[in-house]
């Protein structure tokens, strides 16, 4: 299994307010996300528990290149594209380093909202290639949802499902749908 905390070291090699940040939050999701797959009925998809522990801590790697002061992200890009920017990290390093991290970068790549439609880019104008950004398989799924549980900004606690839902109604009803599925997936509705 890979090391996360020598990939995230790589990226974020100076102890910064972003890279604390980040090491927090991709902490909860992580724990969230075993918390979760502990419990999970076994109707549940199976997973792969090193997968989810890694992919949890890995998920918004891409925070670093995106501009969105108000959580500490002093980079260019647009912060809808994290995800993005995170799988091409992983890939360029899976290069430099003789890896296989795909299923990382997956991860990365479909964890924003619920996932993300090539309708939804194309109808929201959203600044990323129009294609498909959903999650597919179990753990980017289980990661994708226990990431809508904590916020990088306000005071980081876990919120509550209904919470979680009332954030996204903003975003559409199919959003919603999307995060009430994983939910239900995962024994949680």
């Amino acid at each position: 299994m890979i090391d996360p905390d020598a990939i995230i070291a790589h990226f974020y090699p100076e102890d910064t307010p972003l890279r604390r940040l980040l090491l927090h939050h991709s902490t909860q999701v992580r724990d969230k996300a075993l918390a979760i797959l502990a419990a999970r009925p076994s109707s549940a998809p199976a997973l792969d528990a090193g997968l989810v522990s890694a992919g949890a801590m890995l998920h918004d790697i891409g925070i670093l290149q995106c501009h969105a002061p108000s959580i500490l992200c002093m980079g260019t890009r647009p912060y809808i594209a994290h995800g993005i920017i995170g799988a091409e990290m992983l890939r360029g390093y899976a290069r430099t380093h003789g890896m296989d991290l795909e299923p990382f970068a997956r991860i990365c790549e479909r964890h924003t909202g619920t996932g993300i439609t090539a309708r939804e880019v194309r109808e929201q104008g959203l600044p990323i290639p129009e294609r498909d950004y959903l999650p597919e398989t179990p753990e980017e799924k289980l990661i994708c949802l226990a990431d809508k549980f904590f916020s990088k900004s306000g005071d980081r606690k876990e919120k509550p499902p209904a919470a979680v839902r009332r954030s996204l109604e903003k975003f559409g009803p199919d959003t919603v749908a999307r995060f009430d599925a994983l939910l239900r997936l995962f024994g949680l509705a």
